[in-house]
């Protein structure tokens, strides 16, 4: 069984507990391992075809890493600072330089200002909240591309429900499947999570478990438990190899409408799971062992850091999708480790936050650059919202201290590398407060409309829900200009 830890602190809604979830390992030649091969593979045989066009940039990418800063950084001591705005806006940090004349950054972030040569900052994030002021319904628009069915006066949602739309690596796994024993999709450090929603907006919904992320929810940072991808003790490759000749002779003589039912190429699904298990690709990759201190030291010893670098070794073994998550929940306590800085906004962010993520996103970029992964790997950076330009005020109902900032979806900055994203550059911009994009609004759809669209799928591709009703499998235009 994998441990995963929860995080307590003061939240929105008050103080929670501690919270404990565990997840069932993947059992050798389990059904979870080997249905999750078939209903992928029986999927991706029945997808639509993707019906775009193409153009500059359509299918440069063949992985994505998406850093979800879950908990909504602050655009304005991050990305897009106000020098010039009044002080109950532009805040206690300073702007500084950048490798790239014109385009400056906070001083909490002085080691990306040396590698913004490698990426593109969309400073026109936005859109109108309907129901969405809160963490859990905007971190679900942000992943599926649709807004909640039902969001409560406090801005939550339900528990996880199979009618849920797929979050955006679900969709990706199942329409562009992997050729090699490898696992397409994983998330990491910890699930999505306010108060006690916990993962919503982060599994595969209405496709079916087998879509779901591998969740490897244990800090990077420490030993990783690995059982569910390696050999049990008493188990010799030679009796596991006997145990799959075993399960072919029996699958061979189902009668043969028990066979349709229970699924006519099953061998070939157990092969999947066989090769994956015996050939430690995936072990190898989650192990941090392999990495010189000097390396692990470049993107810092913490749970982030680590994640990062686990990212880049994921992706170099042949992962299509990895989601490295905030290692806290989205309304944690900003003196430890939330981006939900209404009580205390500044020495969280100076403090803590914003060194763990300097350090961590440098070193990816220029690390992934480096090894030329950059070239096919589409790197993405960005919460579900920004926070308020102002300073002690309340535009979500919560409560804020004369220095803490609230929920502000108007206007926020993502972070787009890679995939052949023009370097050194600005997308959109902001008006001289931080509130509303002055040019370029993008839509959070619009941002994952364009992730589909990096690795050769279609965004406005007809899907079927649960109930066999046809949905676009996003509403969102792609962001062309990036490629300018």
């Amino acid at each position: 069984m994998l441990v995963i830890p929860g995080q307590s602190g003061h939240t929105c809604d008050g103080p929670t507990r501690r919270e404990f979830l565990r997840v069932g390992s993947l059992g050798i030649f389990g059904i979870s391992l080997s249905q999750t091969l078939a209903l992928r593979d029986a999927h991706a045989a029945t997808a639509p075809v993707d019906t775009l066009a193409g153009g500059k940039g359509f299918g440069s990418a063949r992985s994505v890493i998406l850093l979800f800063l879950q908990g909504g950084p602050s655009h304005i001591d991050i990305w897009d600072p106000k020098p010039d705005a009044p002080s109950n806006i532009r805040g206690e940090f300073g702007a500084i330089d950048t490798k790239i004349p014109g385009i400056r950054l906070s001083e909490t972030m002085p080691l990306l200002a040396d590698h913004v040569d490698k990426c593109t900052l969309i400073r026109s994030m936005s859109y109108t909240p309907k129901g969405l002021f809160n963490h859990t319904a905007a971190i679900y628009q942000m992943l599926t591309g649709y807004p909640p069915d039902r969001v409560s006066p406090s801005g939550q949602l339900e528990p996880p429900t199979p009618a849920d739309f797929p979050t955006a690596g679900s969709h990706i796994s199942r329409l562009k499947p992997l050729d090699d024993a490898m696992l397409p999709f994983v998330e990491m450090p910890r699930p999505l999570q306010e108060s006690n929603v916990i993962g919503k907006g982060g599994a595969a919904g209405f496709l079916g478990k087998a879509y779901d992320p591998y969740r490897l929810y244990q800090d990077p940072n420490q030993p990783i438990e690995l059982s569910d991808l390696e050999l049990r003790e008493e188990t010799s490759p030679e009796r596991l190899a006997g145990r799959f000749e075993l399960r072919k002779g029996l699958n061979a003589s189902l009668p043969e409408l028990e066979k349709a039912v229970a699924d006519s190429a099953l061998d070939e699904y157990y092969e999947k799971a066989y090769d994956l298990v015996l050939s430690g690709k995936a072990r190898q990759a989650f192990d941090l062992s392999n990495e010189s201190d000097e390396m692990r030291e470049r993107y810092g010893k913490n749970t982030f850091g680590q994640g990062a670098l686990m990212a880049r070794r994921l992706i170099e073994a042949g992962t299509r999708f990895v989601q490295l998550n905030w290692p806290a929940v989205a309304n944690g306590n900003p003196e430890v480790d939330s981006w939900d800085t209404h009580a205390a906004n500044f020495g969280p962010l100076k403090n803590l936050h914003c060194p763990v993520l300097d350090r961590a996103l440098s070193a990816l970029l220029s690390d992934m650059d480096d090894r030329g992964l950059l070239d096919e790997t589409l790197v993405v950076a960005v919460g579900e919202f920004g926070r308020s330009p102002r300073l002690g005020v309340s535009t979500s109902g919560n409560s804020n201290s004369p220095d803490g900032r609230d929920h502000w979806p108007y206007c926020y900055t993502a972070l787009v590398a890679g995939a052949g994203v023009s370097r050194g550059q600005l997308y959109g911009e902001s008006d001289e407060t931080g509130s509303a994009p002055r040019e370029k609004p993008v839509h959070p759809n619009d941002l994952l409309a364009t992730v589909y669209y990096t690795l050769g799928i279609d965004p406005a591709m007809e899907i079927l829900n649960h109930l066999d009703q046809p949905r676009e499998l996003v509403k969102g235009e792609v962001i062309r200009g990036l490629w300018a």
